[in-house]
């Protein structure tokens, strides 16, 4: 699995993050689509993923995140693949 952010920022009160996930099989992506909170979709061969956060959890809110937005980035891609990954292990 590769997961990529592809969008983030904030909209309306929240802040957010668009992730897209590739190399899943349809049943792992209908799996996740349906067991999971936040707002989801499967388009084609890539799953979409929108996270919400508080303004405190936001993880590219600080000074050193803008300095550094590519690490930050990065490793928010990684969270995301072991998250989905963990996840999958219920199926």
């Amino acid at each position: 699995m590769i997961v990529k952010i592809i969008d983030y920022g904030n909209s309306g009160d929240r802040n957010y993050i668009e992730y897209e996930a590739s190399g899943l099989s349809l049943s792992q992506m209908t799996y996740l689509n349906d067991n999971l909170d936040e707002e989801t979709n499967i388009e084609g061969d890539v799953f979409r993923l929108k996270m919400c956060f508080d303004d405190e959890l936001y993880p590219f809110q600080s000074d050193t995140a803008q300095f550094r937005l590519d690490d930050f980035i990065a490793r928010e891609e990684i969270e995301m693949n072991l998250f989905l990954s963990s996840f999958l292990e219920d199926m």
